[in-house]
């Protein structure tokens, strides 16, 4: 496996940097931005692109303008979404030939959903979600869902049935409306960041290791021979 530090131009006057994991026989690679309130070095963030990187699958993370200057509100729907296609050129490029897929925790994958439902972005062939943020937590909605439906690349999302940000009764009706292009992966247990409590008899390293055998198994899946 090996990492790579790279600097990725958003605009003029824009740059934010980015981690490119490599593992030496990737299969695929996803675009992974990061959550709202942590950037792409989060433990969590580290844990997944290891994780796929054993499962054969390469990631690109990258930092938000927000983020890379340290600042606590998030970027503009505009901007956000300006970041996440420089994110995806660069990782075609640098992943060139390599089965490409993009997404992220949360409000990563939320902006990555609402720039590919904008304008489809070139070269992605589904998006990942990690806990996607259908609503805020003890505000159940599903007002964020609307863009979904104008997203037309197989969508998997990967998400815990504890998750206060994606309560199950609103979750499952959305799904159910995207159809065929939506697949739902629910970790027993697990809570908006995949942790599980210790009565669910196992760890979050446990939960996760479940999520990422899910998420490369419908990477496969999705395979065009």
């Amino acid at each position: 496996m090996k990492t790579m530090q790279i600097a990725i131009s958003v605009a003029s006057g824009v740059d934010v940097s980015a981690l490119a994991v490599s593992p030496a026989d990737a299969q695929a690679c996803l675009v992974l931005a990061h959550g709202a309130g942590a950037g792409m070095a989060h433990p969590f963030m580290n844990a997944v692109a290891a994780g796929l990187a054993e499962r054969r699958i390469a990631t690109l993370r990258f930092q938000f303008p927000y983020m890379e200057k340290g600042l606590k509100r998030v970027d503009s729907p505009a901007l956000a979404h300006a970041t996440v296609r420089a994110a995806v050129r660069c990782a075609s490029q640098h992943f060139d030939g390599v089965r490409l897929f993009a997404g992220g925790k949360s409000f990563g994958g939320r902006m990555t959903s609402q720039a590919q439902a904008l304008d489809a972005m070139p070269g992605v062939e589904g998006l990942v979600f990690l806990g996607f943020p259908l609503h805020p937590s003890g505000a159940p909605s599903v007002d964020r869902a609307a863009h979904l439906y104008e997203v037309e690349v197989p969508m998997l999302f990967v998400h815990g049935t504890r998750d206060k940000l994606a309560e199950p009764e609103q979750m499952r009706p959305v799904l159910r409306g995207l159809g065929m292009l939506a697949t739902s992966m629910e970790i027993e247990d697990a809570d908006h960041s995949f942790s599980v409590p210790k009565r669910s008899g196992r760890s979050n390293e446990e939960a996760l290791d479940e999520a990422l055998d899910g998420l490369a198994l419908w990477t496969q899946a999705w395979r065009i021979d």
